[in-house]
């Protein structure tokens, strides 16, 4: 892996001399000089640029910014008589004449004074003009409405400018370094476009957009692990605007296709916007071996277990947005939204078991066939009240979410040879679900220039709930087993408040956050009502962030955050899969609330060609949610519970390179050093090690209007409780053009590990009763066409209540979902 990670890196600084020199030959005219301040004699970082020529001085044919010493230099692409003007926060806008002929192509402005806004430099015109890019003590923003281009690029397009904001060539957004953060409209949390970003900022003109936010320190209300930040979109409104905007889009790719289309329509003050997408995957086959080494028993020794298989599935979305605007006061927002997937599997397997000699104990084979049908629906309706001042909301919100789980499988038994007990042919059929009702009142006002607060009131009632039935098959036909039957019920009604204080003085900020959070739980069996019981738990979960600001666009930050994570209903569910005889799991209904601590400490700086990111952190847990395995009579066994006292030390980096105007270089790499250990009775254990990961991403525009990205990275094994996961490297590129008017018409190939059809991936398992190692072989090569066709025009976007909710509180996983966990408002 580290060679082709290397050989990836050459290619990019190879390519970065060639992409230079295309972009020199192309403009032959320039303008340079440094901007300083009158009173320091120091340059000016970060001033927004805007040169115009003087005959149509209301149409700037540049935008750019001064680098972080005050330097320009600015390329034109014809002779003229033009006029440029500075403009920055706090200081008078400075303006200057230049001419530029074929004989005198560049022009050298030489040093150039700016001056604070309570003085006036003699002899030069002040011009209302706004900055750019704006620097701010937790944020950056940039100006989308300042700048040209808006008028005929989408969001997405435009989006490829802002500071701390990655968009490679496939379209995928990293928001500072990470790719997980949530998308904001006017400051109200956006699911769809948090979950599907790119197809929807592609379909969204750039001329509704009034400017973007990069929060980089949300603070205490949202999830303070695993995101990188928030993208907040400002959107231009108006009552008289009308419209509508409709895209399209389809890709196909050697293992699937997928149709989409996304629409917004305005008609007065009523705004509704939809989007639908279908994907489907055929995953090629793959091939799995299993080996464990019992240490509990000589009989049951040595397991040997070959597998191979393939699944196909499908997957919806869809969503549904809309407002309201009662009068310049009142608002009400609502939005609907919907997911589900189904996936079928069909494996083979030959199972070997040895006895300590090498001696045959039993084997049999196995064909079976299972499948998972998952989805949610979602509803919201928000009334937002706004008081004369700015800034000042009262919202009440209400949010219904159901999620159900179906899962079944079937499992048949061949030439089995001395199974020591009865083996007969099997299914199951699962029926999990949640159903969600939260209440919701939030509060927010701006005291002054240095005093925010903002508190709020929430109300919780989840249920989850699981139906199992099991079957075997006794003489042809299947029967009920009642052992392994069972129903289960938990209700948790949770009360919450929350408070923050924002702090902001000079080039110091503090935010300070406090949550209180009481759970009243209730579970039941429906088979074993011996076991059921009631339970209540009180949480008090802190927040704090200290910035300040080094420089215009420089700023160190440090913050604690505590977090709560509920275990969702694949870690509860008691339901136990029996399906391969040598490995049942089950969920453990007990689990209780997880909390985590973390510090950090960052450093951020950006200008028009280099950006960084960097951040040291340090987090633990002490009754964390483990998966955990065990040896039964020659049976591995797997379930959860909070056993886990984990520290982990992580350095990050994100840089981004502009060394042109049409090439972009980024690398995001972090390193983790993680500490595991489980003091329980049943299972005393510790493990500990480093990961770290490297992507590499650069982007060049070619002749043509052609864009070409090149990516690439891998990873190290991962550490876990009783051992260590996988590699994995990957590598890609792709090759996209815009056409038609205002590009509305988009059409792109991609292919990634082109060269490597399979790769392998280990896992390996140890603990005091068992050792266990893993290894499958899958098919990871890719290439595709995806087409994007957008027409209409609209000048409006649906209103959004500044507050709604957002419940990000559970972990969730299992029935094909991925784990995560965080903490809601």
């Amino acid at each position: 892996m580290r060679n082709y990670i290397i050989s990836l890196f050459l290619l990019l600084v190879a390519g970065i001399p060639m992409s230079i020199h295309a972009q020199n030959s192309q403009s032959s005219y320039s303008v340079k000089g440094i901007l300083v301040d009158s009173l320091t004699n120091e340059g000016e970082p970060y001033a927004t640029i805007r040169i115009a020529l003087t005959e149509n001085l209301q149409k700037p044919i540049r935008l750019a910014v001064t680098t972080d010493n005050g330097k320009f230099n600015e390329k034109l692409k014809q002779p003229g008589n033009y006029v440029i003007s500075f403009s920055s926060v706090g200081k008078n806008t400075v303006q200057r004449n230049f001419t530029l002929t074929e004989n005198a192509p560049n022009a050298d402005l030489g040093t150039i004074l700016i001056s604070e806004s309570s003085e006036m430099l003699k002899g030069v015109e002040v011009v209302a003009q706004k900055p750019l890019v704006k620097a701010e003590i937790d944020k950056v923003t940039y100006s989308i409405e300042d700048d040209p281009d808006a008028q005929t690029n989408s969001t997405l397009e435009m989006l490829r400018k802002v500071p701390l904001v990655t968009v490679d060539g496939e379209d995928k957004i990293q928001v500072n370094g990470s790719s997980n953060f949530k998308v904001h409209v006017n400051g109200k949390p956006n699911s769809m476009m948090s979950n599907n970003p790119k197809e929807v900022l592609k379909s969204l003109p750039a001329n509704s957009v009034k400017y973007i936010e990069v929060i980089t320190d949300p603070g205490a209300k949202y999830d303070a692990e695993g995101i990188g930040g928030i993208l907040n979109i400002i959107t231009i409104t108006g009552s008289s605007m009308q419209g509508y905007t409709v895209s399209l889009n389809a890709g196909a790719n050697n293992r699937g296709y997928n149709v989409g289309a996304y629409g917004t329509v305005q008609v007065g003050k009523f705004t509704v916007t939809g989007n639908y997408s279908y994907n489907h995957s055929n995953t090629p086959a793959s091939t799995s071996c299993i080996n464990r080494e019992d240490f509990t028993s000589e009989t049951y020794k040595y397991l040997s277990q070959k597998n191979s298989g393939k699944s196909k599935g499908d997957f919806n979305f869809g969503s549904m947005e809309g407002s309201y605007e009662i009068d310049s006061l009142n608002l009400i927002t609502f939005s609907m939204q919907m997911y589900g997937g189904s996936y079928d599997n069909r494996n083979t397997g030959q199972t070997q078991m040895q006895n300590s000699l090498k001696e045959h104990v039993y084997s049999y084979n196995t064909f079976m066939r299972n499948s998972n049908m998952w989805s949610s629906i979602g509803a919201n309706i928000d009334y937002q009240h706004s008081f004369k001042k700015k800034g000042e909301y009262l919202t009440f919100s209400y949010r219904y979410n159901g999620s159900p789980d179906n899962s079944e499988a079937n499992t048949e038994y061949e030439d089995i040879r001395d199974y020591p007990y009865d083996l007969h042919n099997q299914r199951y059929n699962n029926d999990a679900r949640t159903d969600e009702h939260t209440f919701q009142l939030d509060y927010t006002n701006p005291i002054s220039n240095m005093h925010d607060i903002d508190f709020g009131a929430k109300y919780i009632l989840r249920n989850n709930k699981s139906e199992s039935k099991y079957f075997k098959k006794y003489n042809g036909n299947y029967q009920v087993d009642e052992n392994l039957t069972d129903n289960f019920k938990q209700t948790q009604d949770i009360l919450a408040a929350y408070g923050d204080y924002k702090l902001k003085w000079k080039k110091i900020a503090a935010k300070v956050g406090v949550r209180y959070e009481h759970t009243f739980m209730n579970v039941e069996y429906e088979k074993i009502p011996d076991k059921n019981f009631n339970a209540g738990f009180d949480d008090i979960v802190p927040s704090m962030i200290l910035s300040y600001q080094l420089g215009p666009a420089k700023t160190l930050r440090a913050n604690y955050n505590m977090r709560i994570s509920r275990p969702g209903i694949w870690y509860l569910n008691p339901f136990k899969n029996t399906s391969n005889p040598t490995n049942i799991s089950y969920g453990n209904p007990d689990l209780e609330t997880e909390k985590s601590h973390s510090l950090s400490l960052g450093f951020s700086s950006f200008s028009a060609k280099f950006n960084v990111n960097a951040n040291l952190g340090y987090s633990f847990v002490n009754n964390g949610i483990q998966n955990y395995s065990f040896m039964n009579n020659g049976v591995m066994e797997s379930t959860y519970g909070n056993i886990g006292h984990t520290q982990r030390t992580t350095l990050s980096l994100w840089m981004n390179w502009n060394p042109g105007n049409k090439t972009r270089i980024s690398i995001n790499a972090s390193g983790v050093y993680t500490d595991l250990e489980c003091n329980e009775n049943f299972l005393k254990q510790s493990n500990n090690g480093f990961f770290g990961n490297l992507f590499l991403n650069a982007q060049q525009t070619l002749p043509w209007n052609l864009r070409f990205s090149l990516y690439g990275g891998g990873t190290t094994p991962y550490i876990h409780l009783q051992g260590k996961g996988s590699s994995y490297m990957y590598y890609g590129f792709s090759l996209s053009r815009s056409f038609l008017k205002e590009k509305r018409l988009s059409v792109s190939i991609n292919t990634s590990n082109l060269f490597h059809k399979y790769m392998t991936f280990k896992n390996e398992t140890m603990s005091n009763t068992f050792h266990s190692w893993y290894e499958s072989k899958d098919q990871q090569q890719s290439f595709g066409l995806n087409i994007s066709w957008r027409f209409g025009e609209l000048k409006a976007q649906v209103k959004k209540a500044n507050r709604t909710i957002n419940n990000d509180d559970l972990m969730s996983g299992g029935s094909g979902q991925g784990s995560n966990t965080g903490s809601g408002n």
